[in-house]
């Protein structure tokens, strides 16, 4: 039995993928649509197969790569140990590897893409307007090296977190008489008890990605998450775990407690200033669950320099690093240091006048 799942037009025998914008299965042959709940049985076959390292390789070479055999043309995809979906290289045909979703790696839920590749394109036009320092030729002169929807896997973890908190404060008061000017601190000792719930806290699964970049393109919309089914992964591309829920705790801890350390500062109002003096948060978790979340990659060639980009492909939101042309950085700084000697020059000759 192959060790792939492909999507196949019930009418045609053509290519199917999930269309984003109609959110049902697309053949890019002959048009027809078709509900994603029709092809559920596929996902009955995810237990069945197991991959094949490639005997011939020399010792190493194949550490960490496994070979597929793609059901449609029996050509052999090869992948790393985190590969869960992608395209045949000999018959262009997505494909998902059936091995990567056995027991405890198959995903409880999937956001579908609901942005497809043009739009994300047109997003890093749009997230270079107003850039002040983007060089004239950038939009113009870069080449993208390569875009790809990949579904990221994500932990979510539904948390209460019980916490105290005190805070040293303090409040001034001044007042002046004919010889004196007088001021007055007072210190106060503020407590803060509480609880808060979390739902979703998304920390992504894969080491290979960027966690602050995961993080800047939040959030998603989990009103639009559905349970999983395979068929949502064809056309696009997938990766399946490789840092598990235990070891994704402690990201997830660290967010909860900043967060509630955050929440609870807020409600420390009208001081002059204030400061943790101590802190204690008791996390009691809910349900953990495994889900695929979509996003968009972007890599773009400038002046033989590569920037890489991403974008949720949920929402649209863009995130990246961008070039700075030189020029208009030591132009802009020195407008900065003129008006601040503008200012200095006022500021002067009000106090000598």
């Amino acid at each position: 039995m192959a060790d792939t799942l492909n999507y196949k037009c019930p009418n045609c025998g053509g290519e199917l993928k999930f269309d984003s914008d109609k959110q049902k299965m697309f053949c890019v042959f002959c048009d027809s649509e078709f509900e994603v709940s029709e092809f559920a049985a596929k996902d009955e076959e995810l237990d069945t197969a197991k991959p094949k390292e490639k005997p011939e390789w020399q010792e190493g070479e194949q550490d960490g790569m496994f070979i597929y055999q793609c059901s449609h043309c029996g050509g052999e995809v090869v992948g790393d140990d985190t590969l869960a979906a992608t395209t045949c290289p000999f018959c262009d045909m997505p494909v998902v590897l059936k091995s990567q979703f056995r027991g405890d790696l198959k995903p409880e839920y999937v956001i579908p893409f609901k942005i497809k590749k043009d739009e994300a394109v047109a997003r890093l036009a749009q997230f270079c307007k107003g850039k002040k320092l983007l060089p004239k030729s950038f939009l113009a002169n870069n080449r993208i090296e390569s875009i790809k929807g990949l579904y990221v896997p994500f932990w979510l973890f539904d948390c209460n977190a019980d916490a105290n908190m005190t805070y040293e404060a303090t409040r001034t008061s001044t007042w002046s008489d004919a010889n004196y000017i007088y001021t007055k601190t007072d210190f106060y000792e503020i407590c803060r008890e509480g609880s808060i719930a979390f739902d979703n806290i998304p920390i992504d699964g894969a080491s290979k990605m960027d966690d602050a970049y995961m993080e800047s393109i939040e959030p998603y919309n989990y009103d639009d998450m559905v349970e999983f089914q395979s068929a949502y992964l064809a056309g696009y591309l997938a990766d399946k775990y490789d840092v598990d829920v235990t070891a994704s705790t402690p990201r997830a801890e660290a967010r909860i407690d900043a967060s509630v350390k955050q929440m609870f500062a807020d409600t420390v109002k009208g001081f002059g200033s204030k400061r943790l003096v101590s802190s204690n948060i008791n996390h009691k978790y809910g349900d953990k669950s495994y889900a695929l979340l979509p996003v968009w990659i972007l890599s773009t060639r400038y002046n033989n320099e590569i920037y890489t980009y991403a974008m949720n492909g949920q929402t649209g939101k863009f995130i990246g690093r961008l070039p700075i042309d030189k020029g208009k950085a030591r132009a802009y700084l020195l407008s900065i240091m003129s008006g601040i000697g503008l200012v200095a020059g006022l500021i002067a000759s009000f106090i000598f006048l």
